[in-house]
């Protein structure tokens, strides 16, 4: 990351690549209230409370953020600058992740740790969670575990999974849904037409049961 701006330089950049990435917003004051906006912000000052070891403090301020926007961004958390989180409902971000400068973070994602059960092995003060290049693309529920790095410009799609390093500028996808074409719907035939009734009154089609079509598609091998 390049070197540190002012507080309220970096605020103003936040509020800055908000109004640049998301084109719902129509003015830099409807932008104020984004939900991603409130989030980073927050965490500015609670990892500054943080930085003094006013822990507590610190962790009061993330605990509000995180009723507010749904976001849960630890204090020790180090940001980049004009780090943009998009939608932001169910974003995760541990304590010893490091975040680039111009990364993009959609709802959902998480930056974790592998599980007590590894670090509680680890040497103390030992990194946890991953550290995120700049300019790194981190897609819908995307996930990133362990004290791993991602490089530059990387891209991690929707719904993938890394526990491993990724070099700069790399692209990983999840696996796509398997389509498959619908089995045809089975009916039922009703009773039969009075037989003196007018043309056009053949047996009714009744749509089959529920239970029906679900094993009409285990059988199919549409699961």
């Amino acid at each position: 990351m390049a070197g540190e701006p002012g507080l309220l330089r970096t605020l103003a950049e936040d509020l800055a690549v908000v109004v640049d990435r998301d084109p719902s917003l129509g003015s830099r004051w409807e932008a104020v209230g984004h939900t991603g906006l409130s989030a980073v912000w927050a965490h500015r000052v609670a990892h500054e409370l943080y930085r003094r070891r006013w822990r507590l403090a610190a962790r009061i301020v993330a605990r509000v953020s995180r009723r507010r926007t749904g976001v849960e961004i630890h204090p020790g958390t180090v940001l980049g600058r004009r780090v943009f989180i998009d939608h932001g409902s169910s974003v995760v971000i541990g304590q010893t992740a490091v975040v680039g400068d111009d990364v993009t973070i959609y709802q959902q994602v998480t930056l974790g740790a592998v599980g007590w059960w590894t670090d509680n092995h680890r040497p103390p003060g030992a990194r946890r969670h991953p550290v995120v290049g700049d300019g790194v693309v981190l897609g819908a529920n995307a996930t990133v575990l362990g004290p791993v790095t991602i490089g530059d410009h990387a891209m991690v799609g929707a719904m993938a999974t890394v526990t491993e390093d990724l070099p700069p500028g790399a692209r990983v996808y999840a696996a796509r849904s398997v389509v498959r074409p619908a089995p045809p719907l089975k009916t039922v035939s009703g009773p039969d037409p009075d037989p003196g009734a007018g043309p056009g009154t053949g047996p009714a089609a009744v749509p089959v049961s529920v239970s029906d079509a679900v094993r009409a598609l285990a059988s199919a091998g549409s699961w």
